[in-house]
């Protein structure tokens, strides 16, 4: 019988920076914001990083296109590089919705994982109506949801539902991190 363990559960090297991805109003920010308390690592927030002309537009009810997205992904992503030179470590709220974005991130060079916050329409959208004070407004969730490309097996994200409280959720990535 050998000692080694399964390669499934053999932990990888955590990443540079964990991506809480998945639309507007799925807990990105509160779950990330404690998965980085358990980590010991910062915490920034993604729309933190959209140039003032992205957070106009979406405030003004009007989905943001490819165009305006590549700017803001590289600044995230550079970031990341940033952190990464420096032994640095990051978890970040950032949609990621499509693969391309996805793509774009991993293209950084840095090591990057993602977590996918998955939930229904419904208990979204009840989540986004409950809020105050955020520029992203209920309306803009169906273009979320026809833009959403969820993670392909061979991203190797980790996909989580929202039906759990945040500390389950945050367990279920911290588990899958290896961390």
């Amino acid at each position: 019988m050998s000692s080694a363990a399964p390669a499934s559960t053999t932990a990888a090297p955590l990443p540079t920076a964990v991506i809480v991805m998945g639309v507007s109003g799925c807990g990105k920010s509160t779950v990330g914001h404690a998965l980085a308390g358990h980590l010991g690592w910062d915490f920034r927030d993604g729309d933190a990083f959209h140039p003032t002309a992205n957070v106009a537009k979406m405030r003004s009810g009007a989905p943001l296109t490819d165009e305006d997205r590549w700017p803001w992904l590289d600044a995230i992503a550079a970031h990341a590089t940033a952190l990464e030179a420096t032994g640095g470590h990051v978890v970040i709220a950032c949609s990621a919705l499509k693969r391309a974005y996805r793509d774009r991130l991993r293209a950084s060079g840095a090591r990057i994982r993602f977590v996918h916050l998955a939930g229904t329409y419904e208990l979204i959208d009840a989540r986004m109506k409950a809020r105050v004070n955020h520029f992203m407004p209920p309306s803009l969730l169906a273009s979320q949801f026809a833009t959403l490309q969820a993670p392909q097996a061979d991203e190797a994200a980790i996909t989580v539902s929202i039906d759990a409280p945040p500390e389950a959720i945050v367990a279920t990535a911290l588990a899958a991190l290896g961390a």
